[in-house]
């Protein structure tokens, strides 16, 4: 099989022969990385049988009761990279505060952050979870990191991914030179290149959004998926598809395949709240692996990538996918603000500024 196919490994000696004055830890701790990676597959492939279903009594500081699975999982992605040297400091989903290296390991130039087993609520349906992370360069190399440092816009990412962990394990990252998916040969235990260059259509007649909270739904938001529902016969003149996965992981690779543009957008359910997910490892890497692979990342009034973020766990709204989508979603988003800026109805002390807030 290796005769006629790229591994990981090959793959990543060929980029860093682009760039000779490389190191090659930026190989060394994606490899890492994809170590972790393979631990968690093998623990999610084992299901029920290995004994790590259900939730592990403990809630996180995102206020989530984390399941046994995100316990075990974070621990891979820990153990697999504070020792190498790559890394100065890591921040995680599961973490409050970044995770400083044990003394005995050298501090690298490289930040990781992570989400070490998104959509882990469907762990027990079993359907397709996985892994997200995000490579930042360090500050202050061979320093223990401030929790400052981490605070980098999505455009200053050196490395983005994730692992998909279903029917096959794939990797699925960008260093900058598109975005490349790799599939984990279970015999050989190496993950192999098996879609290079990926690109996703400009169109698409798929969407995914919750549409369980359109009663909380801005009216942009309403008007696009109003749009979309209206088929052949409404102002789109063309039919769409919906879906939703309740997994970020499944719902980027599935448009990552067939295309699609996928909504978790700003919504008043929760004022205190002005987004879903998580800015530094699950919007920015995601919007860098869009945005490599031709599409658009925007969180409706500005691209995700350009979001500089204020705390370690900020969240944000995420709308990602075709270009031409997510342009005519901005776009509208434009318009309301256009909108309420010039009506007494919208304004600061406005009627309906409370409920959009």
């Amino acid at each position: 099989m290796l005769a006629n196919h790229t591994t990981l490994v090959q793959f990543l000696i060929e980029e860093r022969r682009r760039h000779p004055d490389a190191s090659g830890e930026l190989n060394a701790l994606i490899l890492d990385i994809a170590l972790a990676c393979k631990a968690i597959a093998h623990r999610v492939a084992q299901g029920e049988l290995g004994g790590v279903l259900g939730a592990a009594d403990v809630v996180n500081v995102q206020g989530e009761v984390q399941q046994k699975l995100d316990v075990l999982a974070n621990e891979y992605f820990l153990r697999a990279n504070e020792w190498g040297g790559q890394v100065a400091g890591m921040v995680s989903e599961e973490l409050e505060s970044p995770y400083r290296l044990p003394d005995r390991y050298p501090r690298g130039k490289y930040l990781l952050v992570f989400d070490p087993l998104d959509g882990s609520s469907n762990i027990d349906v079993n359907v397709s979870v996985g892994s997200i992370f995000s490579i930042l360069r360090a500050p202050n190399p061979g320093a223990d990191p401030a929790p400052d440092d981490f605070l980098q816009p999505g455009s200053q990412q050196v490395c983005a991914g994730y692992a998909i962990y279903g029917p096959s394990t794939m990797l699925v990252l960008t260093v900058g030179t598109g975005v490349h998916a790799f599939t984990l040969d279970p015999g050989l235990g190496e993950f192999v290149l098996t879609r290079p260059s990926i690109t996703i259509p400009s169109a698409t007649t798929e969407f995914a959004i919750n549409a369980s909270n359109r009663r909380f739904w801005e009216p942009a938001v309403a008007r696009y998926i109003d749009e979309c529902l209206a088929g052949n016969s409404g102002p789109r003149r063309k039919d769409f598809n919906m879906r939703w996965v309740a997994s970020l992981v499944a719902e980027t690779h599935r448009i990552l395949t067939r295309g699609g543009v996928f909504l978790y957008p700003r919504d008043c359910k929760d004022p205190a709240k002005p987004g879903r997910l998580r800015l530094l490892y699950e919007a920015s890497p995601i919007a860098l692996l869009i945005e490599q692979a031709g599409g658009r990342a925007s969180t409706g009034r500005g691209n995700v990538l350009d979001v500089q973020p204020t705390g370690l766990h900020q969240r944000v709204p995420l709308i990602f996918g075709a270009a031409d989508e997510v342009e005519r979603i901005a776009g509208y988003h434009a318009e309301v603000h256009a909108e309420e800026s010039t009506s007494p109805l919208y304004g600061t002390r406005g009627l309906f500024r409370a409920g959009m807030s």
